[in-house]
Parts: C-alpha cells; sequence; structure tokens
C-alpha cells in the first residue's frame, strides 16, 4: 500500500525509499517553507511600518488590520502546501460569509478562532519553522556542493583525495533522505494540528445540523406512530375479523367437502398475513413501548427472539420517548445480529440510569469477530444513537463475547 504522508514513507523499505518521490516532495515542502516563512516577515514588517508610518490618519490602521489577517493568506497557502508530504487534504475551517462584501467577510473572520490560530502559525513560521527549514534545506546543499564539488575546488589537494571526497558524497546524499523526510513529515504534523478545523469553527452550522437532525428523527417517529396505529386499529382489525368471519364458516361446512377446504386455506392464511401485520406494527413502531415502556418493549422482543435472552432492567420509571425509542431499536438490531451472525446460544439485555445516563448493553456467548463495516447494521445504529447525542461502544474479540453497550444522556431523570 502506498504511503499517505512523509511520516509513513519512513517505514517503506529503503529501496522502495529512495525510489519513490517522498524525498523530493519532501525537499521541496521545506524550501517552500523557508520561502514562504522569509516573505512572510518581509511583508508583516513591511503591514507593521506602513501602520505606524501612516497611524495618523484612518488609513494607518488598515496596515495593522492587513497584519492580523495575513494569516488567513497564509494558513491557505500552507494547506496547499501540504499536499506535497501529506495525501489527505486538509479542509478550509473558515465559514462563508452571509452576505457579499468587504464588510460582512471581516465581521467573520476577525470573530473565528481559525483566523486567530492561522496568525499564531504565521508568528511561528516566521519566528521558527522558516529558519529551521533553511537550515536543513541549508544543510543538504552544503552536503552536495562540498563533496560533489571537490573535485573542481580543491585543486590544490591530490586528485586521490579529492575524488574519495566525491565518492563519499554518494552514500551522505542518501543517507540525507531519511532526515529530511522525517523533519518534513514532522513539520506537515504539526501544521496540520493548529491549522486543522476545530469543532467549534463550524459551531453554528453544526448545531443547526444537529437540530434539523434531531427535528427530522422526531418527525420520522410521529410519522411512525401514526403509521402504527392506523395499521393497528384499522388493518388489524380488520383481518381479525376476516380470520373469525373465515373460521365461523369453517364450522358451518361438511367436513371434507371442497369449498370447506378452500375456506381453511383462506383462513389459514388470514392468520398468517395477522401474523405477518403484527410482526411489521412491531417494526414500525411497537405499542407495548408506547403504552408501557422500553423494559416491556425489549420483554416482547426478546420473546420473539430464536435463543433464550435474559432481561436485566432497572429503570425509575418512564423515559423520554426519544430515548425509548432509540434504545428499542438498538436491542431489536442488536438481537438481529446475534441471531443472524454471532451463532450464540444465549444473550443477555441489561439497562439501567446511571449520572443521568441511560446505560443498554447486549452481550451474547457467540463467536465474536463482529466488524461494523460488514454491513451488519451496526453503523446504521451508531448515526441513530448519534441523533440523541448518545455513544456506542463494541467489544467483540474473536472467540467472544460481544458486548454491545450504548450510553445516552438524559436531561430529564424520572424520579
Amino acid at each position: 500500500m502506498p504511503a499517505r504522508n512523509a511520516l509513513e514513507a519512513l517505514t517503506l523499505r529503503p529501496t522502495v525509499f529512495l525510489r519513490s518521490s517522498w524525498p523530493w516532495r519532501s525537499l521541496a515542502y521545506l524550501a517552500g517553507g523557508a520561502l514562504l516563512g522569509f516573505a512572510t516577515i518581509l511583508a508583516v514588517v513591511g503591514m507593521l511600518v506602513a501602520g505606524v508610518l501612516l497611524s495618523i490618519v484612518v488609513i494607518g490602521f488598515a496596515g495593522y488590520l492587513a497584519t492580523v489577517l495575513s494569516g488567513v493568506a497564509v494558513g491557505r497557502l500552507e494547506r496547499r502546501r501540504l499536499r506535497l508530504v501529506d495525501f489527505d487534504e486538509l479542509p478550509d475551517p473558515h465559514r462563508p460569509p452571509p452576505r457579499a462584501g468587504l464588510r460582512a467577510w471581516l465581521l467573520v473572520r476577525l470573530r473565528e478562532q481559525a483566523t486567530w490560530r492561522e496568525l499564531g502559525y504565521t508568528m511561528m513560521s516566521a519566528a521558527l519553522f522558516c529558519w529551521m527549514d533553511a537550515l536543513v534545506v541549508g544543510g543538504v546543499i552544503y552536503e552536495v556542493l562540498t563533496t560533489f564539488g571537490a573535485p573542481l575546488y580543491m585543486s590544490d589537494e591530490p586528485e586521490g583525495h579529492r575524488w574519495a571526497l566525491f565518492l563519499a558524497g554518494i552514500p551522505l546524499t542518501v543517507v540525507l533522505a531519511w532526515p529530511v523526510t522525517a523533519w518534513a513529515g514532522a513539520r506537515a504534523a504539526m501544521a496540520r494540528a493548529i491549522l486543522a478545523p476545530r469543532a467549534h469553527d463550524t459551531d453554528a452550522r453544526l448545531i443547526e445540523v444537529t437540530r434539523s437532525r434531531a427535528r427530522l428523527v422526531d418527525a420520522f417517529e410521529v410519522e411512525r406512530r401514526r403509521i402504527e396505529r392506523d395499521l393497528h386499529d384499522g388493518a388489524q382489525q380488520r383481518l381479525v375479523a376476516l380470520s373469525m368471519q373465515l373460521g365461523l364458516a369453517r364450522l358451518e361446512l361438511p367436513p371434507g367437502s371442497p369449498a370447506a377446504e378452500s375456506v381453511a386455506e383462506a383462513h389459514h392464511l388470514a392468520k398468517q398475513a395477522l401474523t405477518d401485520l403484527r410482526e411489521l406494527i412491531r417494526g414500525v413502531h411497537p405499542k407495548v413501548l408506547t403504552d408501557r415502556g422500553l423494559a416491556a418493549a425489549a420483554g416482547e422482543a426478546a420473546s420473539t427472539a430464536p435463543l433464550p435472552v435474559e432481561l436485566d432492567f432497572r429503570l425509575p420509571g418512564r423515559l423520554p420517548a426519544a430515548v425509548e425509542v432509540t434504545a428499542y431499536f438498538v436491542i431489536v438490531e442488536a438481537l438481529t445480529n446475534v441471531a443472524k451472525h454471532s451463532g450464540a446460544t444465549r444473550a443477555w439485555i441489561s439497562g439501567e440510569v446511571t449520572a443521568s445516563r441511560l446505560i443498554v448493553e447486549i452481550r451474547d456467548d457467540g463467536r465474536g469477530g463482529a466488524d461494523p463495516s460488514a454491513g451488519t447494521g451496526l453503523v446504521g445504529l451508531a448515526d441513530r444513537v448519534s441523533v440523541v447525542d448518545g455513544t456506542v461502544a463494541l467489544a467483540s474479540p474473536p472467540g467472544g463475547p460481544t458486548v454491545l453497550r450504548v450510553e445516552v444522556p438524559l436531561t430529564e431523570v424520572p424520579p
């Protein structure tokens, strides 16, 4: 597998590493860092001097403002330069201004923490990083010129000494590929750590996306309940009535007659349809969850599982509806995975409220080795839990057991 960044490239076999482009990419990255740092020093000094000289008029403050915002330009250039030694693109942490115009852009940038981090990186680059980059690049250039140029500038030395130094330059230059790449990788890692987006850089968008997702989930759950009520009070009741009518008709017909056999078959199909409908209702939104809560709904799900399931619920009362629905479908999905993939003979489900958090654990005695990326529904389960700010932890070593732990914070704890 090809290396994704300069530090990973150091783990390649020496022959592969030396034939790759990583040493050259690293050298180009460091040379560009030195040039960018020195250019930044000149630009910042020039803007500060202009600000001081013109401070007697309002125009002078533009120099100070440009100095503060210089980090934005340097940060953008650095994120592009990182592609030399890191194939993973670094996202832009800045939010787009709410409206067009320089004033709106300035107000947004000056209020962003990313702008001040970029300014800090710019100062570090000018004060430290560019000098170290120049030292490394200068050392490489000096070594190459000193060794390979020996036959030219050491004319007063014996010819054997000159060519010995020339030949010694070959292994020295090869060895330098490792420290150059190592420093370039470390330098890029520091830049990425400073310039990478933070969670609070997109707080407004993140909060709105979270709220929007929560609203969608709430609306979806309301619609599920409506469908459950319609199926339970409408289609299910009609199927019950149809089954009863067919049962009565079956009793009135002569046993063994063709009509009796047809009615009996229709009666069987009606009962099967009723069973399927009840399973569908349970999957859409179980009525027992609405009426009696999580523990009862989990008991009903366990009763239909193809293996013995032991329950241990210690809940103080009814929980918020969104939490109960999330926990229930986690249990249903987990039991489905246990039945299909684990080879288990028994499962255990526990639930309790501790420190304002609902903790649900599902464990089994199966073979283990559960892989969320293998299409077992665990990724979708984690997405569902994240909507209510919950977390999912999975422990499934080869040979078992498998333990799925879900924690959901409670804004209101039942008395």
